[in-house]
């Protein structure tokens, strides 16, 4: 293809991102159709969250080999295999055993932090290469938001079988599409790892993956960071549309529209984001200075967001903007500090980390509604502890 590497290397990535995004997302909103389908109790798609969300720690963990020996953009294109594989038993009445379903969806996920990385890292521009990691990293809100748009209009007119085949066959279409950047992307990926399947049940694997993280005295505060980002970004996803109900009595629909300008938000964040963190040239005090900017965003949502629905749009959208905001400026300061041979490892094992962060944040939020009986009070404390992570970091810094 005639294109220059870094622009084969950003649009292959952002497809496979957003694709990605799209199938797993759509997962959530076809709960009651598919777990009725497999016999389950509608409160049953908890359950296929959480083996989803294995599914992307077992990749995470111990598919560093597999990345070695296929290649990045193979690993993608099996990967969207897995992604499909997972939504066709998901689909089956199978009772429990569809849930192995939903753990092969998180693990075709899960290749895309570090496979997109190892491809961005080698062909990014340096100086543009936090802008492309953020452009790479808006492909999550994106395909969230085609996900809201398309699935259930489509369930609505064609049923949950059409619904689910369409699904398929756009990741199927998608390995299809990506197939040509992988002589450009792929040519220098070494002499590969005869073990890789073996490794994928292996603890050690995930053992030496997490001591990468010493390789730079830089990755534990970026680690740490991002688990924080992590737990404050999953808090406001899961918590969001609950507390405007509940604390500012909008309908579900209104609820509804309000995370959507808020996902809108991040998307616009993280690309703005990333410019900002390629002009300034530091984006580890970047990352400090926005987990403050993010706290004080989160907070302003709670404390002025009934002020009027502007106010509460307008809250949304500048919590979205910098908290959910943070992605790509992370994956690219990763990448970029990460000794070259090691990026794929490195950004596994502190993304595992960060999602071991996204699952703890609505459990400890879960909690301290119960015990306080105020959403606003979790939200600030959830966010206090970003702040101070973010004022931490930059005491660290200044050291």
């Amino acid at each position: 293809m005639n294109l220059p590497l870094w622009v084969s290397a950003l649009v292959a990535t952002l497809i496979v991102q957003t694709v990605s995004a799209f199938a797993s997302m759509a997962v959530p909103l076809l709960g009651p159709p598919l777990m009725a389908r497999a016999g389950l109790p509608l409160e049953s798609i908890g359950l296929v969250s959480a083996m989803t969300s294995v599914g992307i720690c077992w990749c995470l963990a111990c598919g560093g080999p597999m990345l070695g020996h296929h290649g990045a953009v193979r690993t993608l294109q099996i990967g969207l295999a897995c992604t499909a594989a997972g939504l066709l038993v998901l689909s089956q009445p199978l009772g429990v055993l569809g849930l192995l379903g939903a753990l092969a969806i998180g693990f075709g996920v899960g290749p895309n932090t570090p496979a997109g990385s190892q491809i961005l890292m080698r062909a990014a521009p340096p100086r543009h290469r936090t802008l492309i990691f953020s452009i790479k990293q808006a492909g999550v809100p994106l395909g969230g938001a085609l996900a809201g748009l398309i699935v259930a209009p489509l369930v609505l007119a064609q049923g949950l079988t059409v619904t689910l085949w369409t699904i398929i066959a756009v990741m199927l279409v998608t390995i299809l599409v990506v197939q040509p950047f992988r002589r450009p992307l792929d040519g220098q990926r070494g002499e590969g790892h005869p073990g890789w399947a073996r490794a994928l049940l292996s603890p050690a694997v995930l053992v030496r993956s997490v001591r990468h993280l010493g390789a730079h005295p830089s990755l534990p505060l970026l680690t740490g960071l991002g688990a924080s980002f992590s737990m404050m970004q999953s808090c406001l996803m899961a918590f969001t549309a609950t507390y405007v109900v509940t604390r500012h009595d909008a309908s579900l629909a209104e609820a509804g529209r309000i995370v959507a300008v808020m996902q809108g938000a991040s998307m616009l964040g993280r690309v703005a984001l990333g410019w900002v963190a390629d002009r300034i040239g530091h984006a580890l005090r970047h990352l400090a200075v926005q987990a403050v900017v993010s706290a004080l965003a989160v907070g302003l949502l709670v404390l002025a967001g009934d002020q009027g629905s502007w106010a509460l749009y307008s809250c949304a959208a500048l919590a979205g903007f910098t908290a959910i905001g943070w992605n790509g400026v992370h994956m690219a300061e990763l990448a970029r500090v990460a000794p070259p041979h090691l990026v794929s490892d490195v950004t596994s094992a502190a993304s595992l980390f960060g999602f071991v962060g996204s699952i703890c944040g609505p459990l400890a939020f879960t909690l301290l509604v119960t015990w306080s009986g105020s959403y606003g009070l979790a939200f600030l404390l959830v966010a206090g502890q970003l702040a101070g992570f973010g004022m931490a970091s930059a005491v660290f810094l200044r050291r």
